[in-house]
């Protein structure tokens, strides 16, 4: 990749990562805009440079998130000329940007290999008169004190003494510090005379451990994390004491320890990776045991409406819909698209074509918010039947998103650059119009083309919100996209009667209560909150964990499906501590009052491994964990030792052969 495609990715980067989440400071907006950030890391990882995360480098450490630098940098309120002290110079990019702030700058890292590593590079992107050396960062560097500015990228139980004297008066210091797993807060220092600092909570954050005389004890990150997980042996043993062991995936009987949870109104089935075979079908086996037997009626997914609708006119015996795309031809297109998922759907269809009342036919139903060229199509198809001089209308209003369409991420951005209208209004004056001329009629005529019609403005709507706001940061996007899942889930169950029961495929990371983990943290909410507070103990919570195997990903948005290497996890982990039962395949009953032990030893903050549609192993700690308290994400949990990648459907796959297909085409002969 040459250099201007670098320039263009850095430019993207601080107007998608860095402006809209509160960087102001025009020298540190304008110095990330300069350093090549790909000069500072491994070579290959230099076309993931400009993501906003951290990625990993030499010595067991990592560079630091784009957005994390430059609030680490506005935090110090530096201005040109500063004396700058930095501890942990690493792959030298901070370094690199305070340099380019016109700072007066002194580095140290404790490990002389990366400081030599860091002078190379520096060199490279030609950085010159940055001071560095080897040493006890949390020493700091007296003979150079004092500094306007102490910026530590490592975190420490408390502030060091040592770096707090050799701040000027009125210096600042700028340092993640508290307990090293999920308790860390970023604190500004103000030295305010000569034996008084003032401090400043700045929120969570997460970095890697100080090591020093006035940090965390001197031992190799190895060490470390041997005498991390040290309560391990007690935590596994108590773990394969509570175990239950289940069958195999694909034996019917597999659904059977779930009828426990047989009376909620909602089930919902994580997964710890999208791309995985066994959790695919160990829901499809629970899944098929709450209907078969306990009179579940809605199967709901992370899926696009649109997409989903195809399904649910399969498996319910309806004529197809309008959309000429095939059924979950969107990328991640293997996350619904698979063997796994079509061997459901037609036992759903075998399922309700035994069912002769209409009503108790099983329908499928899809809960996100992507699919915006669906939804406009269905809801023009439905209103042209209904009323055409309404469709007239709609069709004008939804044409102000036209230009986004093919590519609807980009109208966020453009939202956010102003010199247009944003579409708000238009999309809510359907969905206002839709439903105060047809809905209330038409469901009581029991028409169910109302339910589309109304989910598919509805999202239409929400999409526009989420891509409007998706610029503005992760929590409000998330959340945004969690609501509209969770109101989605209420509209269905309510249009299919008050008796109705729900099961939910969604990830981990939606299904598990977010106030358990660093999310809630962030302020998110996600599916699981939304349906504890709405159904209180209603609402069954399943995680799904595994340690090792293979898994279907890609490695940048947007790309190839790769069948990729899972690691075993980490030492810290939870998934470490169930893998060292030596047990296959178990369930963890982990609801109040039953195995009150184990929930002791679980449910202090560890991390969790959770792989989406994007998959970066060499990045994984960093990008793939997450702190989490697992008693209170999940009522149950599901562990299988070593998992398989799905297996995807063939681009353009013919008709499946078992009783019709809906995986070929979005309107299948077989239905016409």
């Amino acid at each position: 990749m040459g250099s201007t495609d670098f320039a263009e990715k850095r430019r993207v980067m601080v107007e998608r990562d860095i402006v809209p989440r509160g960087i102001d400071d025009a020298g540190v907006i304008a110095a990330l805009g300069r350093v090549p950030r790909e000069l500072f890391v491994p070579d290959y990882l230099a076309e993931l440079a400009y993501d906003d995360s951290p990625l990993p480098i030499e010595q067991g450490q990592t560079i630091s998130q784009p957005f994390v630098v430059a609030l680490m940098m506005q935090a110090a309120e530096l201005v040109p000329g500063a004396k700058v002290l930095e501890i942990g110079t690493g792959s030298g990019y901070s370094a690199a940007t305070l340099a380019a702030m016109e700072c007066e700058v002194y580095s140290i890292d404790r490990h002389a290999a990366l400081v030599e590593a860091a002078r190379t590079r520096l060199e490279r992107a030609g950085c010159a008169g940055i001071h560095l050396r080897a040493g006890d960062g949390t020493l700091g560097w007296p003979e150079a004190a004092p500094f306007d500015a102490v910026i530590v990228t490592a975190g420490g139980p408390r502030l060091p003494e040592p770096l707090s004297r050799q701040l000027k008066i009125g210096g600042r210091m700028i340092m993640p510090a508290g307990a090293e797993a999920g308790g860390q807060h970023l604190i500004r220092q103000r030295r305010t005379g000569e034996d008084t600092f003032a401090e400043e909570d700045l929120g969570l954050v997460a970095f890697v451990p100080l090591i020093g005389a006035h940090g965390w004890p001197e031992t190799t990150r190895t060490e470390a994390r041997r005498r991390s997980p040290a309560l391990a042996p007690e935590a596994a043993g108590r773990i394969r004491d509570a175990a239950e062991p289940l069958p195999d995936v694909d034996d019917e009987r597999f659904g059977v320890l779930f009828d426990r949870i047989a009376d909620a109104r909602v089930v919902l089935l994580g997964e710890a990776t999208h791309g995985t075979s066994e959790f695919h079908r160990a829901r499809a086996r629970i899944t098929e045991r709450l209907i078969a037997r306990h009179g579940f009626t809605i199967v709901a997914v992370e899926a696009d409406w649109p997409d989903a609708e195809q399904i649910n006119r399969y498996v319910r015996n309806r004529p197809p819909g309008v959309s000429d795309d095939a059924a979950f031809s969107r990328f991640p297109a293997w996350m619904w698209r698979n063997e796994e998922v079509a061997t459901f759907v037609d036992w759903l269809r075998r399922h309700n074509d035994g069912v002769s009342e209409p009503q108790r036919r099983v329908g499928f139903y899809g809960l996100d918010l992507y699919g915006l060229n669906g939804s406009i199509a269905a809801v023009l198809d439905y209103l042209e039947k209904v009323d055409p001089q309404a469709a007239g209308i709609a069709r004008e209003r939804y044409g102000c998103l036209a230009p986004w369409r093919p590519a609807p991420e980009t109208y966020g951005h453009a939202a956010l650059a102003g010199g247009f209208d944003s579409c708000e209004n238009a999309v809510l004056e359907v969905l206002r119009n839709l439903l105060d001329r047809r809905l209330s009629r038409l469901a009581a005529t029991g028409d169910e083309g109302w339910l589309g019609a109304w989910q598919n403005a509805r999202l239409i709507a929400s999409a526009e919100e989420y891509y409007r706001t998706l610029y503005h940061g992760a929590t409000n996007s998330w959340n945004l996209r969690d609501r509209h899942m969770f109101e989605t889930l209420r509209s269905v169950m309510e249009a299919r009667g008050p008796e109705a029961k729900a099961v939910i495929w969604a990830h981990n990371t939606h299904v598990g209560d977010a106030a358990a983990t660093e999310m809630g943290r962030r302020g998110q909410v996600n599916l699981g909150t939304l349906c504890r507070e709405a159904f209180g103990t209603g609402a069954a919570l399943v995680g799904f964990g595994t340690d090792r195997g293979t898994v279907a990903a890609a490695s940048s948005w947007g790309g190839p499906m790769e069948v990729m290497e899972v690691p075993p996890a980490h030492p810290d982990s939870y998934e470490y501590l169930c893998a060292r039962t030596g047990k296959p395949r178990f369930l963890l009953d982990l609801r109040p009052g039953r195995n009150a032990a184990l929930a002791g030893d679980l449910k202090r903050f560890r991390p969790e491994r959770a792989i989406g549609a994007i998959y970066r192993p060499g990045a994984e700690r960093e990008n793939h964990y997450f702190q989490a308290s697992l008693p209170g994400q999940f009522d149950l949990y599901v562990w299988i030792d070593r998992t398989s990648a799905i297996r995807p459907l063939a681009p353009t796959a013919p008709p499946l052969g078992r009783t019709g297909s809906w995986a070929g085409t979005a309107t299948p002969t077989a239905h016409r």
